[in-house]
């Protein structure tokens, strides 16, 4: 079994919507009217978009939500990633209308002695009793996550119980769909990838395909990763589900991660994970290490279905380049490699304030490797420069540099100083693959 890399933070530690889209979706010329170089905390402007795709009943769109996020992360894919996508249907623990599109109560159907003995659902039956005045200031605070997730955020810990009634609610509003392919509200899904990597795969085949994780002994998909399930796979672990809910149940209440019982009920059922990364990723488009190898695989010449942890603000920066590349160049795909060079590499600088890279190798204080401290960015950028693998680095507000071999965009910081070594990056793009040939997660 492959290594899991250092970089995967938490998962180091402890080794949706849904959209089932099986015709061509087409993607028709956009006004733009911000740059290419925008910087990616801004959402895209003017923007404009006709979109012509074809509709198959045998199709169903879900996205996974939770009233403490989705009136500020659900109406974005509205108008962009799920603007032309037929059937879609959004299950939250709330129901309520979200720019004009009502959600489902994933928890309609689950025992209400469940409901109301367990501590877990006390979020759940305040917003049932009262809506929105009814949360707390507790209910909206963020929280550090740890390996084992963010255990005091309420809306976190009710969050695991929607994956088993979510997959009963998919298969129950269109059972004779072939692709379910699940992601979250904070997740961007790049739908002609999606289709060019389905095609490669029979519905009629019991898969489960997702980012691979694992808890103990337990394999499975990460759910904000997106995942993707047959009609074989659903309809499988739907049925198995059904016939041994009291025990899913009391399996659910002692594990901490939804996605990972769902994985444990699948592989119960006889559906197997398909190991799906860099299909499908953990991070963002501005934290991709696109040029290293992880899994066994190097991102550059696949071509994404998905980006997790994107902002709002993302998801319009995101749509903005995706609308524009589809509309200027004659591909039905695109690459990792087209994603940096036309998207990340032109956002690259060699000094940037205010501005986290992520360059952390050495950022564990009790491993610490950088130059002495307190220091200057020069003199960092000079422990970078005498580092033939050094690529970029940062000086962090409390004066410690850290330097890293990846290119990645990253996100702002106040006090923080990165900065790229230019020339390095441009001499290992040459030295990357031609990619005359797309590649997928067939296996």
């Amino acid at each position: 079994m492959p290594s899991v890399p250092p970089r995967y933070g938490r998962w180091v530690l402890i080794l949706g919507p849904i959209i089932l889209i099986l015709l061509v979706l087409q993607f028709a010329h956009a006004d733009f009217s911000s740059k290419i170089t925008q910087d990616v905390i801004e959402p895209a402007a003017g923007l404009t978009i006709e979109t012509h795709n074809a509709t198959t009943t045998k199709t169903r769109t879900l996205m996974k939500t939770g009233i403490t996020e989705a009136q500020s992360k659900v109406p974005v894919h509205l108008r962009t990633t799920l603007r032309c996508v037929p059937h879609k249907i959004i299950v939250s623990d709330f129901e309520e209308d979200i720019a004009g599109t009502r959600t489902h109560d994933v928890f309609l159907n689950v025992s209400d002695t469940l409901k109301q003995t367990n501590g877990d659902f006390a979020l759940y039956n305040r917003a049932r009793e009262g809506g929105r005045t009814a949360l707390t200031e507790q209910d909206h605070m963020k929280v550090p996550n740890s390996a084992f997730g963010m255990t005091d955020n309420p809306g976190w810990k009710l969050d695991k119980w929607k994956f088993l009634p979510m997959i009963h609610t998919a298969r129950r509003e269109k059972p004779d769909a072939k692709w379910f392919v699940f992601l979250e509200a904070d997740t961007y899904p790049i739908w002609p990838n999606v289709l060019g990597w389905l095609a490669h795969f029979n519905p009629e085949d019991k898969l489960y395909l997702g980012n691979q994780m694992q808890i103990g002994d337990n394999l499975f998909a990460h759910g904000g990763s997106g995942f993707v399930l047959s009609h074989a796979a659903i309809h499988a672990v739907a049925d198995f589900h059904k016939l041994h809910i009291d025990e899913w149940d009391a399996i659910t209440d002692q594990e901490w991660a939804g996605d990972c019982v769902l994985g444990m009920a699948l592989d119960a059922a006889g559906v197997g994970l398909t190991w799906s990364w860099p299909q499908l990723t953990t991070q963002s488009v501005w934290e991709q290490d696109i040029l290293h190898e992880a899994f066994g695989k190097t991102p550059w010449c696949f071509a994404p279905s998905t980006f997790h942890h994107m902002t709002p603000a993302d998801v319009d920066r995101f749509w903005e380049f995706e609308q524009q590349w589809f509309a200027d160049t004659s591909s039905n795909v695109l690459t990792y490699s087209d994603i940096f060079r036309n998207l990340i590499r032109p956002t690259l600088a060699d000094h940037l304030d205010n501005w986290d890279n992520f360059a952390s190798a050495g950022d564990d204080k009790e491993d610490y490797k950088g130059p002495a401290t307190p220091t200057s960015f020069a003199a960092c950028a000079d422990y970078c420069a005498a580092d033939p693998n050094c690529v970029q680095y940062r000086l962090t507000a409390d004066m410690r540099c850290t330097t890293s071999d990846a290119v990645l965009r990253g996100q702002p910081q106040p006090g923080t100083q990165s900065g790229t070594m230019l020339w390095r990056v441009d001499a290992a793009v040459e030295r990357m693959e031609k990619c005359d040939k797309v590649k997928w997660v067939t296996s």
